[in-house]
């Protein structure tokens, strides 16, 4: 890691305490504030003017104190503020201040935290404390301009920081949403999958226990891996929802190319006959890319078993220099009549996830009839790193 990305992890760090600490913020503004407030009575006075006074720095400090407690009430600080800062002003004889540092950070605060009439109630304010404020000072156009500019900088500046907030707000939502839709369209795919491949093996069952018991055996078998294969995969999508807290389980690898043969044996087992073939030079795809490619076989197949009536099916994977194709052909009804089929035309949920997961990985999948216009062919294109890429 760079030290810029060392600066920014520990800006963040900063940023998570802060927010989880705001009483220790606000008491370090008002420290800030406090120290910036002290430099006039620090600094020699000319012999003509008398020296700064006690009660005048501790009048500063019961100015600066309300700041404690600034987001929680913003416009009762404020009344404390212009208060506490006339009594300065025409009690006590003390050193003026560059700026009005108490009065820029409540006026920040307000425009950060506060509805619409606090935010007016405190233009209302402002409208006629700071001219009485310059008039029993300078009585300067000069002074009243520069007062009006910075009062007027700092509330631009808190709806400023309110915008980007809620931007980020935004956000987040959305990636949390998108998230959350991710997750239930792995769950879907796994249940679907397993629960397709169970139903199958177990209506071949009964007619297995009379014709062949040996095969009615292994349907059985093949419904009690197909079970725990979804059972593990969605304790680790469950594990996901979560991590963070206590207990959670442990995230695991995502399926990747490699585990295709194992679907395809599954399958198998459910009573389809599977062909699974690649051709390319095969390589290494990014994590993502290839549980991308596992699922989209998965649904491919799940909608044959369910939909397509099918005695076999054939999936392809072509590697291309930067391109990865995925064909999954199946030799059954087709898009014809019929409800399954019918559905599968016209784009049920399954079709739509295996476009969803294509246009997530930044390419396209298409659907319809198969070879010679028999049965039904879904046909995928993703972009993958080249092979000049990965042997970098």
């Amino acid at each position: 890691m760079g030290v810029r990305g060392k600066m920014r992890a520990r800006w963040e760090r900063t940023r998570t305490w802060g927010a989880a600490n705001p009483w220790a913020v606000d008491l370090g503004i008002a420290l800030l504030v406090q120290a910036a407030m002290t430099m006039p009575f620090v600094v020699p006075r000319p012999p003509e003017i008398e020296p700064a006074t006690w009660p005048a720095y501790g009048l500063t400090t019961l100015t600066v104190l309300p700041l404690v407690w600034r987001r929680r009430a913003p416009l009762a600080v404020l009344l404390a503020i212009l208060a506490t800062s006339a009594l300065y002003r025409l009690a006590v004889e003390g050193p003026g201040q560059p700026l009005p540092y108490t009065g820029l950070v409540i006026v920040y605060t307000i425009a950060l935290v506060s509805p619409p009439w606090k935010r007016l109630a405190t233009a209302g304010l402002l409208v006629v404390a700071v001219p009485t404020s310059v008039w029993l000072n300078t009585q300067s156009a000069r002074e009243l301009t520069f007062s009006l500019f910075v009062f007027a900088a700092a509330y631009v500046f808190g709806r400023l920081q309110d915008a980007r907030q809620r931007a980020h707000l935004v956000e987040a939502e959305r990636a949390a949403a998108r998230e959350r839709a991710r997750i239930a369209r792995e769950m879907h795919d796994i249940l679907s999958h397993a629960v397709s491949l169970m139903v199958v093996q177990a209506e071949a069952g009964p007619v297995a226990v009379r014709a062949a018991p040996e095969r009615a055996e292994a349907a059985f078998e093949a419904i009690s891996e197909t079970g725990r294969e979804a059972m593990t995969q969605l304790r680790q999508m469950l594990g996901l929802l979560r991590e963070g807290s206590e207990g959670a389980a442990p995230r695991e690898p995502q399926p990747d190319l490699s585990e295709l043969p194992e679907l395809v044996r599954r399958v198998n087992a459910s009573g389809l006959k599977v062909a699974f073939t690649t051709e390319g030079g095969v390589r290494a795809l990014p994590t993502a890319t290839g549980a991308g490619v596992y699922r989209i076989v998965q649904e491919a197949l799940t909608n044959v078993v369910k939909h397509a009536d099918a005695r076999a099916a054939d999936v392809r994977l072509v590697h291309e220099d930067g391109v990865l194709r995925i064909t999954v052909t199946d030799d059954g009804r087709g898009p014809g009549p019929g409800a399954g089929t019918a559905a599968r035309a016209s784009g049920g949920h399954g079709l739509t996830g295996i476009r969803e997961r294509a246009a997530a990985h930044g390419g396209t999948a298409t659907a319809g009839p198969g070879p010679d216009g028999r049965g039904f062919e879904v046909r995928v294109l993703l972009p993958v790193p080249s092979t000049a890429e990965v042997g970098r």
